[in-house]
């Protein structure tokens, strides 16, 4: 009985306040989404690190015809040095791989990667260094392969891939903290407009609590009904959140990753935890934006 009450308590509130309620769970929706993508982009980086740093490699590139660094002052690369270089990076304990590429090697994989582009008709394979790419065991050790062999003689430079990509994930971390900056400005609003509503619903409906006052209800029971119309509202926000992020999901798969094959995305594991993370922050938000609102108007 005490529960059908308070339902329909509820249900009273919300159509009296149709439109302002019909207000809060689109802004609710719009701002879980906004944080539920703010969530998905740091589950992205995560997931484009994961792969991009399994891959990295430390090309060290030998002296060629076009070196100009003191290390290659002798010319041209020996064969007696090319092999000595190679030996000495297999038995470093950091290394886990070495790959020898040639010059045509090199130019082959050149004219792959810029075979739409003009400067591909101006490169010869003599231009293009010979090189050992090493995988190492710990991309972070890179500074191991670094001090052994540069400067030595026949090494031109030794490029880590790792601090170009340091470079782009810079970027996307930036990217990642302004869309978690809006989203939680966001929520943020969506905690205003939910106090502001309940605020209004309070001041409408002061004669019945009025009267729930002198019966003797007690002050849980007076704020409860108000404070289940922002839950609702709330509730909706959120599944129309999940819905987008979802939505979102599917396109990226169905769109997205056939086109950009050279990395991974974010799971629907990840999806349903940013659900699960957003549904929390949701009720948490709404529960206290209107217990707060509730003691200061309700003053019960």
């Amino acid at each position: 009985m005490r529960a059908r009450f308070i339902f329909g308590e509820v249900g009273i509130g919300l159509r009296r306040n149709l439109t302002m309620t019909f207000a809060v769970m689109i802004t609710v929706a719009i701002s879980l989404s906004l944080l539920g993508i703010g969530l998905l982009s740091s589950a992205q980086v995560k997931v484009m690190k994961d792969y991009w740093y399994d891959k990295i490699e430390v090309s060290v590139f030998l002296c060629g015809p076009l070196s100009e660094s003191p290390s290659c002052s002798g010319g041209v690369v020996s064969s007696a040095q090319r092999l000595e270089i190679q030996n000495d990076l297999q038995s470093l304990p950091v290394v886990s791989k070495v790959y020898y590429e040639s010059q045509s090697e090199a130019f082959q994989r050149f004219q792959e990667r810029f075979k739409n582009s003009a400067i591909s008709q101006n490169v010869t394979p003599d231009q293009l260094p010979e090189s050992f790419r090493v995988k190492l065991k710990d991309p972070k050790q890179f500074a191991v392969v670094q001090s052994a062999f540069t400067g030595r003689p026949g090494v031109d430079v030794v490029q880590d891939q790792r601090t170009i990509l340091e470079k782009f994930f810079k970027l996307l971390n930036v990217l990642r903290d302004g869309a978690l900056a809006i989203g939680i400005a966001s929520v943020l609003t969506a905690a205003l407009l939910i106090s502001n509503t309940l605020r209004i619903a309070a001041f409408n409906r002061r004669r019945e609590t009025n009267v729930m006052k002198l019966v003797g209800a007690s002050s849980f029971s007076i704020q409860l009904p108000f404070i289940l119309e922002g839950v609702f509202a709330t509730l909706v926000g959120w599944a129309f959140s999940t819905g987008l992020l979802s939505a979102l999901k599917y396109v990226i798969d169905g769109r997205i990753a056939p086109l950009l094959t050279f990395t991974n995305f974010f799971s629907w594991n990840d999806v349903w935890a940013t659900s699960a993370y957003l549904l929390v922050a949701g009720l948490f938000v709404s529960t206290v934006a209107s217990t707060l609102t509730l003691r200061k108007y309700l003053k019960v």
